[in-house]
């Protein structure tokens, strides 16, 4: 197989974006774009991926980290000078290059590998990816000639009326010969409407070198969207999500309202899963089979185990057992983990905290930095005093223990295995085991003090 090459265009600023973010780092379905891009680039088993950065260059290479290589574009003179800043890694080798905008994040990798295969098919020099738009304004179109071969490109901006009618568009999309693309690309010039340093300029610079010059049309118009402004953002959300839900809903994800159902691109779902309306899912979730997730529950970076129920609460970076309840309205900080049968009711936060199997805490607790054994009851108003002002400890509730209503267990503190704690004790030293603790004033009553009091309050 011929060595295979990728370079990725993300210097641009992004100006009408209207924001401080670098213009591909903007999400789309959770996932920043330029990270879209390289994720389906690396299906191809490249030998080489280098990215071309130029504004916010140190963020983009924080984002993608070692997936790529880096070339930095100092001046913003057009897409041809951009690939141009790869010719020290890539001019003298031998392959196929692809070239890709990092602001397509609807690209995708079966389409990448179309376009790789048509190009070897071809024995082409070069390979546009283009689409056919019902309308094209703002693309580039694609000119053939009689007998169907592509001639040229041609921008928005330098177009006749006659070509502005054309319907197929460039997509920005491209293979080359590796160095017949660094041949052509000095001698591309600036002459045109922008001044700039066009990369399709290539396609025609190779024509007339009487090379082969081919073009695959993709079928989905949707992966050509490029995007510049909020408004195309907004419709490459839409898209992504259509297309992510319609994946889980095939093979086998039940999915209420699609519409207002979130879920990452990089989220795994099991079969017979049932999603409902206003969920989002992010990150690296799985969901095992036969799971609930929702209404209105947001879940992200977590394995939520099988048949377990996730109802208007939230989740992060936490591991989830088999048939635990959780919900409505409870908190799964990061770095926790239930295991399987346990219940964590409405209003519990649970923060760096592991439950053993058939714990429960029902209802209005705060459990944090603990270790919960198995059978675990904790009730109502439990606290976990965790910290002092300056360093947190450790709360240790052992297995089958009893954590009676408004509790206060001031960390570090142990309660051991059988032991039961009374309903509104605040614990501050370690309980043996099977042992009773009992930590509150003993209740004195007045008699017939209200009689008294609202006789002096007539007063």
């Amino acid at each position: 197989m011929t060595n295979r090459y990728a370079v990725v265009l993300a210097a641009g600023q992004g100006t009408r974006m209207k924001s401080k973010l670098y213009k591909v780092l903007h999400p789309v379905c959770g996932k920043p774009m330029v990270q879209h891009v390289v994720d389906q680039l690396n299906t191809l088993e490249l030998n080489e991926l280098i990215t071309v950065v130029g504004f916010g260059a140190e963020k983009v290479q924080d984002q993608l980290g070692d997936a790529s290589h880096y070339v930095v574009q100092e001046e913003q003179l057009g897409t041809g000078h951009a690939v141009l800043q790869a010719e020290d890694i890539l001019a003298d080798k031998e392959g196929t290059t692809v070239v890709v905008c990092g602001d397509t994040p609807l690209l995708t990798g079966e389409t990448l590998q179309k376009l790789l295969d048509h190009h070897d098919s071809e024995q082409a020099k070069a390979t546009i990816l283009t689409a056919h738009a019902d309308d094209p304004n703002g693309y580039g179109r694609v000119i053939r000639g009689g007998n169907g071969q592509v001639e040229r490109i041609v921008e928005q901006k330098d177009a006749s009326d006659e070509e502005q009618a054309i319907q197929e568009i460039n997509t920005g999309t491209y293979c080359f010969d590796n160095q017949a693309l660094f041949q052509a690309l000095q001698n591309v010039s600036n002459d045109n409407v922008q001044g700039e340093y066009y990369l399709p300029d290539v396609v025609e610079i190779l024509k007339n070198e009487s090379e082969t010059i081919s073009a695959y049309q993709t079928p989905d118009f949707s992966e050509s969207l490029g995007v510049n402004d909020r408004v195309a953002l907004s419709k490459a959300e839409t898209l992504m999500k259509e297309r992510i839900n319609e994946r889980h809903m095939r093979a086998g994800v039940t999915i209420q309202d699609p519409t207002n159902t979130y879920i990452g691109p990089d989220v795994k779902i099991g079969q017979d899963v049932s999603v409902y309306p206003g969920t989002v899912l992010e990150g690296e979730t799985v969901i095992e089979e036969d799971a609930v997730i929702g209404p209105h529950s947001t879940i992200k970076d977590c394995f939520v185990g099988k048949a377990s129920v996730v109802k208007q609460s939230v989740a992060t970076n936490s591991r989830i057992g088999e048939r635990v309840q959780i919900g409505p309205f409870a908190h799964i900080r990061p770095e926790s983990s239930l295991g399987d049968d346990v219940k964590v009711g409405n209003f519990v936060e649970v923060k760096k905290a592991s439950f053993g199997d058939g714990s429960k805490a029902s209802h209005l607790s705060y459990i944090g930095d603990a270790e919960v054994g198995s059978g675990v009851n904790i009730g109502c108003g439990t606290i976990t005093v965790n910290y002092d002002g300056h360093n947190k400890f450790l709360t240790s509730i052992e297995d089958d223990a009893f954590i009676g209503c408004n509790s206060n267990l001031i960390a570090p503190v142990t309660v051991g295995k059988g032991a039961y704690v009374a309903a509104g004790s605040t614990i501050n030293k370690d309980v043996p085991a099977e042992a009773l603790s009992i930590a509150r004033s003993r209740q004195t009553n007045k008699e017939g003090y209200a009689t008294k009091f609202k006789s002096i309050k007539k007063d």
